[in-house]
């Protein structure tokens, strides 16, 4: 059974894995829009900082965590799949 480390929605959120097809890295950081089956999964939402919306993906609970301590974030273009 998943865990979901607490993530519940309008959480920040970082890609634990990359989604190719979505453009998206291991490290991106997202918002969860919509929580399913109790934090099995979620909907989220990656947006570039100019607030266009890049991708909207649906990840199990291993593809995400929750953003620890400290960390920052790092700008890169988004290249589209």
């Amino acid at each position: 059974m998943a865990k979901n480390h607490g993530i519940k929605e309008l959480d920040r959120v970082v890609l634990t894995e990359p989604l190719p097809k979505l453009g998206l890295l291991a490290g991106d950081v997202g918002t969860v829009v919509l929580e399913h089956r109790g934090g099995k999964g979620y909907e989220v939402e990656f947006v570039a900082l100019d607030g266009e919306t890049v991708a909207v993906a649906t990840v199990s609970a291993r593809q995400v965590r929750p953003i620890l301590p400290r960390e920052m974030a790092h700008a890169r273009a988004h290249v589209s799949a």
